[in-house]
């Protein structure tokens, strides 16, 4: 009998596949550190952290050509595995351990678009162990994957464009914090000083590279991976000049000479708690520089 994968609904992955592709993934995030060699990153990740992570590692391989031997090898042990069940492609599933890093624990979110397709991981989280949320599962085991509005004060698939907004105007579903009000306080005390002044621009992104993913948890809410691009220029006042850069990677990637002024793009991909009721909460977000610009 042949099962059609793209119109039952059936677990994305079985454990033991899980396992195999969270393996995968730490031999080829370790080779791409060790041998300075983008390809291997490429081959295990896709997606917004691939975009975060891909021009690091493309500065390491212009900085240590011949690789980073003592580069300090990345272990994840104790591993669960939330697994939902789902209809279509792409799939996904969430890969929940322990590294040799700090006691916090690594969230991987794999995703692939067919069944021929490897999979790879698309978001990476690192939280605090009593923040990981429990899951909602049925009888089996297998897990609930969130779309569409859910029930939730805002939708997963809305939270790269409000989240873009919020930095924009204060307004928004997320709760005060590091990376909302904090953030936005940051940005005011840089945006005019007497040295020079910033402007930010954040942008939504979404389907088909940064397609956001959810998952249900126990208590009716969402834990929700999602992406966003940010902007920033800094224009020197008359008299001062930007100065030397101390990022290997905005080096890299540099394009012009950054003298009066310095552009710089990112990426952000973030985990937050949606709550059947309040505010989103972050519990982390990664950025990374995708280009850099100076005139």
């Amino acid at each position: 009998m042949t099962v059609h994968g793209e119109r039952e609904i059936l677990p994305s992955a079985t454990k033991a596949d899980a396992a195999k592709a969270l393996q995968r993934f730490t031999t080829g995030y370790n080779k791409a550190y060790t041998k300075s060699d983008p390809a291997a990153m490429s081959a295990v990740e896709t997606g917004p952290l691939h975009a975060l992570t891909l021009p690091g590692v493309r500065a390491q391989r212009e900085t240590r050509p011949k690789g980073w031997p003592d580069y300090p090898a990345l272990r994840l042990k104790d591993a669960e595995f939330t697994i939902p069940k789902q209809k279509g492609w792409p799939r996904f599933f969430l890969a929940d351990a322990a590294s040799n890093r700090d006691d916090n624990r690594w969230l991987v979110l794999f995703t692939r678009n067919g069944s021929t397709e490897p999979w790879k991981a698309a978001y990476l989280a690192v939280v605090a162990e009593n923040q990981v949320p429990e899951f909602r599962t049925d009888q089996g085991g297998w897990a609930e994957p969130v779309g569409g509005g859910a029930g939730l004060p805002i939708a997963p698939n809305r939270l790269s464009r409000a989240y873009a907004e919020y930095l924009r105007t204060g307004e928004g579903e997320f709760a005060d914090g590091a990376l909302t009000s904090v953030l936005r306080a940051q940005r005011q005390r840089t945006a005019k000083t007497l040295r020079y002044w910033t402007e930010y621009i954040d942008q939504p992104v979404g389907p088909p590279q940064y397609a956001p993913v959810a998952l249900r948890t126990a208590d009716g809410g969402a834990l929700a991976f999602f992406a966003a691009h940010h902007a920033e220029k800094r224009t020197m006042a008359p008299g001062y000049k930007v100065g030397e850069i101390d990022n290997s990677t905005a080096n890299t990637l540099m394009k012009g000479k950054p003298e009066k002024w310095l552009s710089l793009a990112k990426i952000s991909e973030s985990v937050v708690r949606i709550p059947k009721n309040g505010p989103v909460e972050f519990l982390n977000r990664l950025e990374g520089l995708t280009a850099a610009k100076g005139g």
